[in-house]
């Protein structure tokens, strides 16, 4: 009969305290693969973009639109001009672009006489000229009076006022009558003194203060 030796309990409580230490190592592994974990799994999530919010996501993304080029070659409008203040000059005058048009000065000399507004027939010729050139166009036209600084009064005006509207007027009833421009693309001002191109001191400044300007209006 075999004899089954048993230890003292000293020694079986001795033999199994020898792996308690190994429980220990194991649970600060443990915890130590946690915590790096948690450390790369952090650094990974503040690496990724911010998700976009449902309006944002919503937004079109943005589209670059390709710069125009300059125009450079004039407008249709400006063009036009362009080309009645060439036909103009070869006709003999001097026509002038402006903001506001196509503006031709007309010396009073040409128009009418010293203190009168009635049209000379001197001046049929070249208001011919320009009343071709109005026809061909749609442009309204204004008419505007302008005297020098000296002061008049006679038997038909008591004032440089009165008299290059007269005059205005006058201009205004020739191109309708005799030349078929309408009256709805006609208007007429008067300023008087008060816009004088040169100065009312000399002769030859007054002369060229007395004018008409015929105003081939650009299209607003």
């Amino acid at each position: 009969m075999p004899v089954t030796t048993r230890k003292p309990k000293y020694l079986q409580s001795e033999a199994g305290s020898g792996n308690r230490w190994m429980i220990s190592y194991t649970d600060v592994m443990t915890i130590l693969l946690i915590l790096f974990v948690a450390i790369a799994a952090q650094a990974v999530q503040e690496l990724q973009p911010e998700p976009k919010t449902l309006v944002q996501a919503a937004q079109p993304a943005p589209t670059v639109r390709p710069e125009l080029p300059k125009i450079t070659e004039p407008l249709p409008q400006e063009s036009t001009l362009q080309e009645a203040q060439q036909v103009l000059r070869a006709g003999g005058l001097d026509p002038h672009l402006e903001a506001r048009g196509l503006v031709i000065n007309l010396p009073q000399t040409i128009l009418f006489a010293s203190g009168d507004d009635t049209v000379s027939a001197g001046a049929l010729p070249v208001i011919s000229k320009i009343a071709e050139v109005l026809k061909s166009l749609p442009n309204k036209v204004s008419l505007i009076g302008h005297a020098d600084a000296l002061p008049i009064h006679n038997a038909h005006f008591s004032n440089n006022w009165e008299l290059s509207a007269s005059r205005s007027l006058k201009l205004l009833e020739l191109l309708t009558a005799r030349y078929g421009i309408p009256e709805s693309r006609l208007s007429v001002a008067s300023l008087g003194s008060t816009d004088p191109k040169g100065s009312n001191e000399t002769v030859d400044g007054r002369a060229e203060n007395r004018r008409v300007e015929i105003v081939i209006l650009a299209a607003e």
